[in-house]
């Protein structure tokens, strides 16, 4: 673009044409027109990137609104002031002349502000005899109130942006979380599949993320994440069905066998069934079972449980669930430490685990931090609930045993 010495009605200075344009507009204010002048401030300042400011540049027009008397800019008002170089330093917090005249060129540059220059070159304003201001001459901030709707909209699409950028980089987060958490538990369970190659595959997008990501960044790496996780879940559900196929067609089977031949065992109850275990040789060493414990026992344990029950008692496994999260915020555990313990322990031996630290609550320090120990014992499969509701049985359900 062409730029030239031109005369305008604002003074000789070297300006591009697009410089002239916006000094023509700026003449040409919708009569009436009124705007809060720091509320445009926000707005330019918001706008900053789109408008290629710099702080500094911010500050400085910060000084030159500052001289401007009104709070509000008006179409009808002498929008032009005239600080010395020497009185903006000071109010843009004494930034340098040189640094000063370079932002302000930049303010020029961007439209917001006009040179309205006098003969000599200096700024000054022309009263009349009644003080009235005729003519000033120093830097036009009419621009502001020109583009007032223009800055509010660019403002708000900064904004709008920026949201969608924390959005973006939160899924990414929560996409890294789930599928570390996927991986990790099918590993810790002993899940059939290839889970090297898949953890290789997360540690290759993880690695992809860049210390300051982008927008593109995290929408892509999120997206890759979100595949892989997809792949996951699609194993693990079908190795559950296996399982679950399996086990119909055990039970089939044994349903077969028991109908022909009636077995003493049948009539005796056992102690695995009674406590809800499942077959040892299915289980890592001291790992969590996987079904609840008969509900009357662990009652029977814990006692201080049943007051949090729906109308103060539990009949249900629903109950319990329901009784362990009006105790855990008794207990001041919070919701994340006691989703973590549901996801490793399952729902409900998470509510059974809460119900024991209910039971000794009064030896507990931190009920919250006791209650992330146990859960990480469990996920290394070094916690039972077994002995805990034994050693409560054995005490009366009175508080003062050990857990796990």
């Amino acid at each position: 673009m062409q730029s030239g010495n031109v005369t305008t009605p604002f003074g000789r200075r070297p300006i591009s044409l697009a410089l002239v344009r916006q000094q023509v507009a700026a003449t040409e204010i919708p009569a009436g027109k009124r705007a809060d002048k720091w509320k445009v401030f926000r707005d330019a300042s918001e706008a900053r990137v789109l408008l290629g400011l710099q702080d500094r540049s911010l500050a400085v027009l910060d000084a030159l609104l500052s001289f401007y008397p009104e709070n509000e800019l008006r179409q009808d008002a002498q929008l032009v002031v005239f600080p010395s170089n020497a009185q903006l330093s000071i109010r843009a917090h004494g930034i340098a002349g040189a640094t000063l005249r370079r932002h302000l060129a930049f303010l020029v540059e961007a439209g917001l502000v006009i040179r309205k220059d006098s003969a000599n070159g200096k700024r000054y304003a022309r009263k009349d005899r009644s003080g009235t201001i005729e003519s000033a001459f120093g830097f036009d901030i009419s621009p502001l109130l020109l583009r007032a709707e223009e800055l509010a909209e660019m403002a708000q699409k900064v904004a709008a942006e920026r949201a969608a950028f924390r959005r973006a980089k939160e899924e990414l987060t929560i996409r890294r979380r789930d599928v570390r958490k996927l991986i990790s538990a099918a590993i810790e369970e002993g899940a059939p599949g290839d889970w090297a190659a898949i953890e290789d595959i997360y540690i290759s997008l993880v690695s992809q993320i860049p210390r300051a990501p982008t927008m593109a960044d995290a929408i892509k790496i999120s997206a890759e994440l979100t595949l892989l996780q997809e792949k996951v879940v699609n194993m693990l559900e079908n190795i559950d069905n296996s399982k679950n196929t399996s086990s119909n067609a055990a039970q089939s089977g044994r349903h077969k066998q028991n109908s022909k031949s009636e077995s003493s065992h049948e009539l005796e109850p056992s102690s695995e069934k009674e406590l809800g275990a499942i077959p040892n040789e299915n289980l890592k060493p001291n790992a969590q079972p996987h079904l609840p414990f008969p509900l009357g026992l662990v009652l029977k344990a814990c006692q201080e449980i049943s007051a949090y029950g729906p109308a103060g008692t539990i009949g249900n496994w629903r109950d319990m669930m329901s009784a362990a999260i009006v105790a855990r915020s008794m207990l001041g555990i919070s919701p994340s430490a006691y989703e973590e313990a549901c996801e490793v322990m399952g729902p409900e031996n998470a509510a059974v685990t809460l119900a024991c630290i209910l039971e000794r609550a009064g030896h507990i320090n931190s009920p919250g931090g006791y209650l992330r120990n146990l859960t990480s014992r469990a996920r290394r499969g070094e916690f039972s609930l077994g002995p805990v509701l034994m050693a409560l049985l054995r005490s009366g359900g009175e508080g003062g045993r050990e857990a796990g």
